[in-house]
């Protein structure tokens, strides 16, 4: 792992249309201890994509990020992001591009581009009962659609992770990750995102986070991960070691898994182990990238 990180930052994301996402959160937690604080938007609607690429792209200390979203699509089952298709890119850099220029048009870092896209759109599921004619592969065992090796790991430790090639459903996180890789390709230079980037030795690390992994370790169980309570939270954040935060009574879940990920990145960032996942070669990082906390 790289040198010592002074904060853990984790964000709750949105792929949702519009300038500003309630959506979105942020909770900073410290490496010197404390309880996860929330990151106040600059606007009282809520962030603005494009404020959080500035502000990670604008990191002053070393600091482990997490980004609630996939940042890649599966590649290594197919041997293809986008397999039949030409223009289908080698490795997750080169899909951060296409995604990229395929939605040059779209404001707020949004997708409709590729997904508007006459071939890129064939792969995606984008309604209830309307989807590509590439959705699936051939032989398909489920109609889930397809998933990363990180995804199939999840499923391993009690998570029901969703295709990111599926557009639909409350827990679909397709658009959410399509907006998050236009905004990781924005930081090349400026941010290493593990595992496509090797570990620096210091300095500041972009990460992949599923915040139902965190909950788990937070105690959390069943079939649902979701916290909406101060009151859960904190007994949550207790099982991390973490200090309670302020507050009583309902909390929004955006808020919440944002400061229990904090919290949780923090707690199990020195643990070797997640930073080599048996399932993670050179290929897989070089394509479909990880979860941070994926076994």
């Amino acid at each position: 792992m790289t040198g010592p990180f002074a904060q853990f930052l984790a964000v709750d994301w949105s792929g949702a249309k519009g300038a500003r996402q309630k959506g979105i959160a942020l909770a900073l937690a410290l490496a010197e201890g404390g309880p996860p604080v929330l990151l106040a938007p600059p606007d009282p609607k809520g962030w603005a994509r494009v404020e959080v690429l500035t502000l990670l792209a604008g990191l002053q200390v070393p600091t482990l990020v997490g980004l609630d979203l996939g940042i890649s699509l599966p590649f290594v089952d197919a041997g293809a992001f986008f397999p039949g298709w030409d223009a289908s890119p080698g490795d997750a850099r080169g899909l951060w591009a296409l995604i990229d220029a395929l939605c040059e048009g779209d404001p707020h870092l949004e997708p409709g581009g590729i997904l508007a896209h006459p071939q890129a759109a064939r792969y995606f599921r984008h309604g209830a009962g309307a989807e590509g004619d590439r959705f699936l592969l051939p032989g398909a065992p489920t109609r889930e659609g397809r998933f990363r090796r990180a995804e199939h790991a999840q499923r391993g430790q009690g998570v029901r992770p969703v295709s990111n090639f599926n557009l639909v459903g409350a827990a679909q996180v397709g658009k959410s990750s399509l907006t998050g890789m236009r905004m990781l390709h924005r930081l090349r230079g400026r941010v290493p995102v593990w595992p496509v980037d090797p570990l620096p030795e210091q300095g500041s690390v972009v990460t992949e986070i599923y915040t139902s992994v965190a909950a788990r370790l937070g105690g959390v169980t069943g079939a649902a991960t979701k916290i909406r309570s101060f009151a859960a939270l904190n007994d949550a954040l207790d099982r991390l070691g973490s200090a309670p935060v302020a507050g009583e009574g309902a909390i929004d879940d955006h808020s919440a898994d944002a400061l229990l990920t904090a919290a949780w990145l923090r707690r199990v960032h020195q643990e070797r182990d997640l930073w080599h996942p048996p399932a993670l070669t050179p290929e897989v990082a070089r394509t479909e990238g990880w979860t941070f906390g994926a076994l």
